[in-house]
């Protein structure tokens, strides 16, 4: 059965840093293009990152120069660095292995001003 789990969120401070996790199961995540999402209150889930199998790295405008989007293939285990936090990157993180559309139950991130 293929299932994703996040962890890593917590609460900081405006201009910190917080890596994001998600381990695979039941599937090689290398193997698989790999993303993630982020849901803010109120606003519509939204992609921001992509990483395809052969290292190919995507992401959305929001985040590109302070997020990394990485795997370790030996842990089958997908990050997302966060650096730079802004309050507008609060929001629920959820991982998602694109070809299965499988989706992990998220996890939170809140940064203060």
């Amino acid at each position: 059965q293929v299932q994703l789990a996040e962890s890593g969120g917590g609460l900081v401070q405006s201009g910190g840093s917080l890596r994001l996790t998600c381990v695979g199961s039941g599937f090689p995540v290398s193997d698989e293009i790999m993303t993630w999402h982020r849901q803010a209150p109120g606003k519509a889930r939204e992609w921001i990152a992509t990483l395809f199998p052969g290292g190919a790295t995507f992401y959305d405008d929001s985040v590109k120069g302070r997020f990394t989007i990485s795997r370790d293939d030996g842990k089958n285990t997908l990050y997302l660095e966060m650096n730079s936090l802004k309050p507008e990157d609060t929001a629920v993180y959820y991982c998602q292995n694109h070809d299965s559309n499988t989706w992990g139950q998220g996890t939170q991130v809140t940064v203060s001003s």
